[in-house]
């Protein structure tokens, strides 16, 4: 059976906690405005499905090939899983002040190339979730549909707030931290039940 609730926390948190894509997309918003960062945002997201499509394919075929890869490919996502899970619990939230030039398309797509972020993303949603269950090419497509809308909406919803996400993450930092690192954790142990 899919175990949807700990797919979706997975994603979500993943996709909404701070990253380059969520951080550079807030910080220019807060500059410029929503308007001028959607086609910086539209970059990410393009950018997003081609390391999407390129991390299912590779781990589609690596989990079809070695089925000895399973149980490690599950105990190494767990412990990213909680060593994120410290990461964010330890972390303060503050957005670094975006020094760079105009952000547009091509930048947000050339982004995802080293965006390290979405290959661990990608590459732990299918192995730990959906690989178990999931095999056809029409589940592939749709997952990673489904896991590039929920990763650059993250990117959209930080801009979209812009500074009023900044503030209310910095003034309940610890709260906000510590209920992702939770739920982090909670995903981590769900791998083994």
């Amino acid at each position: 059976m899919f175990p949807v609730s700990e797919f979706l926390i997975y994603c979500f948190i993943t996709a909404y906690t701070p990253g380059a894509n969520n951080l550079l997309s807030m910080n220019y918003a807060a500059r410029r405005g929503f308007r001028h960062s959607f086609p910086f945002n539209l970059g990410i997201t393009a950018g997003f499905l081609i390391v999407m499509t390129v991390c299912t394919v590779f781990s589609s075929t690596l989990y079809t090939l070695l089925s000895k890869v399973k149980p490690v490919m599950q105990v190494l996502g767990a412990a990213y899983m909680l060593y994120l899970a410290w990461k964010v619990w330890r972390s303060g939230i503050h957005a670094e002040e975006d020094q760079g030039k105009e952000a547009g398309f091509i930048s947000g797509m050339i982004l995802q190339f080293m965006n390290p972020k979405i290959y661990i993303y990608a590459i732990t949603a299918m192995s730990l979730y959906i690989l178990p269950i999931y095999h056809s090419p029409a589940a592939m497509a749709g997952f990673t549909l489904v896991l590039t809308v929920i990763g650059a909406s993250g990117s959209f919803l930080w801009a979209l707030c812009g500074t009023a996400l900044c503030r209310f993450m910095v003034g309940h930092g610890r709260l906000v931290n510590s209920v992702m690192a939770l739920l982090l954790v909670y995903c981590a142990m769900s791998l083994f039940w």
